[in-house]
């Protein structure tokens, strides 16, 4: 990270700056098999992908709520980051009644139907794939972010970007986390490599499985499922993947 970071999109733009060609995220369903691995090039593609969905296309602005009912996956690491390149409040497992907009997995659609604003649903099949039948009052993500811009200009949020488990935090606040989390986590700079395994419905979890190593310079392994895996499959996992350090 650069001294001036003051957000999570901040973070971003200077991993992109420093090193765009090395691993930021790479996924694991082990339900599923899905092995995805993202660049920081590529991840910010995403983003700025996402970031125009909602801003262009959802009308989001700073400040507003985006209800994110998504588990730990490299698609809710895309949102978290599009949320914070608006200057949207991401609230992580949020009441989509409260929210101006919902991002719902395939297994929350009921619950996310209270929202009053735009849906939007995510199939998270493999390799990003839309439904088979899109989910009747949502726009499929998968239809609608292949077309948006690959490009993005950050806009600045209100005094909260993020909330999770019932604790709400400012961008500067995540930055400042993040960093302060690293040391613990392990995480010591360019070739560190976290195994995550923790949800994403605590600081804990959004910390290890993104915003530590984003702020830290280094890159995690996200592991969804990841109790369905031996554990000499993990141990083959960490060697192959050069994992520095796990947490689960």
């Amino acid at each position: 990270m650069n001294a001036t970071d003051r957000t999570p999109a901040d973070l971003l733009t200077s991993a992109l700056a420093a090193d765009p060609g090395r691993p930021l995220v790479t996924f694991y369903d082990d339900a599923t098999g899905e092995r995805v691995e993202l660049s920081v090039a590529t991840f910010a593609n995403w983003v700025a992908k996402t970031a125009n969905l909602l801003q262009g296309d959802l009308s989001v602005e700073p400040g507003d709520r985006v209800a994110l009912l998504l588990p730990a996956h490299w698609q809710t690491a895309v949102w978290l980051l599009a949320c914070a390149s608006v200057g949207a409040v991401a609230d992580v497992a949020g009441d989509p009644a409260a929210a101006d907009v919902v991002v719902s997995g395939p297994d929350t659609l009921e619950a996310a139907r209270a929202c009053r604003g735009e849906r939007v649903a995510l199939s998270l099949r493999p390799l990003g794939g839309r439904f088979p039948q899109p989910p009747q009052g949502f726009l499929d993500y998968a239809v609608e972010v292949p077309g948006q811009g690959d490009r993005f200009a950050s806009a600045d949020g209100g005094e909260s970007a993020l909330i999770v488990a019932g604790a709400e935090f400012s961008g500067a606040e995540v930055v400042q986390k993040a960093l302060a989390d690293a040391e613990g986590l392990e995480l010591t700079g360019p070739g560190s490599r976290l195994l995550s395994g923790l949800p994403y419905d605590t600081w804990e979890g959004l910390s290890a499985g993104l915003f530590a190593p984003l702020a830290s310079g280094g890159s995690v392994v996200l592991c969804r499922n990841l109790e369905r895996l031996a554990e000499e499959a993990l141990a083959k996992r960490i060697e192959s993947e050069r994992v520095t350090a796990v947490r689960r």
